[in-house]
């Protein structure tokens, strides 16, 4: 599995919003500007994080956006879900309208099924606040 530049951006777009929780509402031009992302980009992901309820926005001089929850209350999972859709490594577990005709016998289907519980209980088990100011992250090369 490979996460896009759309699951990343908005990772680092909910941290941001954390670190500057005590500022009041984030204008989207202070967020693109520090983390380096287009505009127009960041204002896309921001439609899907207000659409998924994980950010809040005001509108007016005093307008920005705000976390809907403490960081601490959010997990990787609902926000790179927000992001990037699912999460699942392949189609066949994705969609219970899609019917693989070998589902049955697929020798691979529990593999897989496995490797996405291994992936959603990860990303399930790290909240938001663990990585605002955590400079681990980044000094172990396991930065985003």
């Amino acid at each position: 599995m490979k996460i896009s530049t759309r699951g990343r951006y908005g990772l680092r777009i909910m941290i941001d919003i954390a670190e500057h929780v005590d500022e009041g509402p984030i204008s989207l031009d202070a967020i693109a500007d520090r983390q380096g992302i287009s505009f127009k980009y960041a204002e896309s992901i921001m439609r899907q994080l207000v659409k998924a309820k994980l950010v809040t926005s005001s509108r007016g001089k005093m307008g920005g956006y705000t976390l809907s929850k403490k960081a601490n209350k959010y997990t990787l999972e609902e926000i790179l879900t927000a992001t990037e859709g699912d999460l699942y490594p392949v189609d066949c577990l994705s969609c219970s309208k899609l019917v693989c005709l070998k589902q049955k016998k697929c020798k691979a289907r529990k593999m897989w099924s496995d490797y996405y519980r291994i992936i959603k209980d990860y990303f399930s088990s790290i909240s938001l606040s663990s990585l605002v100011g955590n400079s681990s992250f980044y000094e172990d090369g396991l930065g985003i």
